[in-house]
């Protein structure tokens, strides 16, 4: 990956923030009416209840995922990410991880891996919010914090959508962050100072969830799945071409040296 300006962003802050209010429209207007239909569609087409019930469980997502006591502590200084039981997942061996959990196939089982991938972000962003705020990154521009704000909220109903279809489903909903994931972006997040790092970071998180769901959509049974899934692959392409922005870089899929690729490649789909 090319290394970042010197300064935070080639623009001003004017132009993030009117890229945000366009990016905060886009998925008000386009993207979360389409992730509702997808969920209603989905649990509907699986048996799981009626269009105004699938509806209704996903709206009623956050307050759910939020009662299954998904936290984020912190531990000698740092932030961990953990799930229900406040276990550390940054001690979770991947390769011992049972996930997605035991009993979950198809198309349910990638919810709960794109439930997980979701967390994460949320995690990340929420950590990069409270560094920020604690004064640990150097000053951050107002309009950098709304944007790492609106990103966040916005991760938080994709994964309340993923977790509706399992909940309809009766199957437990997702509050862990992947456990594959979760180490590494750990042992990352402890080495970031400035907002360049933190961007450089969330780059990468949203470019792993945007290319696995460009490569699970594949892999869904039903068009309702390939339906939710591809309403929220695109969002995901919105962050990162706005962070790519932040960062004074070209705004689009790219290789490790900054050369612009026409498609979207999947190498680091989980």
């Amino acid at each position: 990956m090319t290394k970042p300006s010197k300064e935070l962003f080639a623009g001003t802050e004017s132009e993030l923030i009117s890229m945000n209010r366009d990016l905060e429209d886009l998925h008000n207007d386009v993207g979360l009416p389409a992730m509702r239909e997808g969920v209603a569609a989905m649990i509907e087409g699986m048996g799981g209840g009626t269009r105004a019930t699938s509806r209704r469980t996903f709206l009623l997502g956050a307050g759910a995922a939020a009662a299954g006591g998904a936290a984020m502590m912190v531990v000698g200084g740092s932030p961990v990410m953990a799930g229900a039981s406040t276990r550390r997942l940054a001690s979770v061996h991947p390769e011992a991880a049972v996930f997605p959990p035991a009993g979950l196939k198809g198309d349910l089982a990638v919810a709960a891996v794109a439930a997980s991938l979701e967390n994460l972000a949320v995690f990340a962003y929420s950590a990069g919010l409270s560094a920020a705020t604690a004064g640990k990154l150097g000053a951050v521009p107002p309009a950098v914090a709304t944007f790492a704000t609106t990103v966040k909220g916005q991760h938080q109903q994709h994964a309340d959508a993923w977790n509706g279809v399992l909940r309809s489903n009766h199957k437990a909903a997702v509050t862990v962050t992947n456990p594959t994931l979760t180490p590494t972006v750990q042992s990352d997040f402890a080495k970031v100072t400035d907002i360049a790092g933190l961007a450089q970071l969330a780059i990468t998180l949203e470019t792993i969830a945007a290319q696995t769901y460009q490569a699970e959509t594949s892999m869904l049974k039903s068009k309702a799945a390939i339906g939710l899934s591809s309403s929220i692959q695109p969002v995901e392409m919105q962050h990162i071409a706005i962070l790519y922005y932040v960062l004074g870089m070209y705004p689009g899929a790219q290789t490790s040296s900054g050369m612009p690729l026409a498609f979207n490649p999947t190498s680091m789909a989980v």
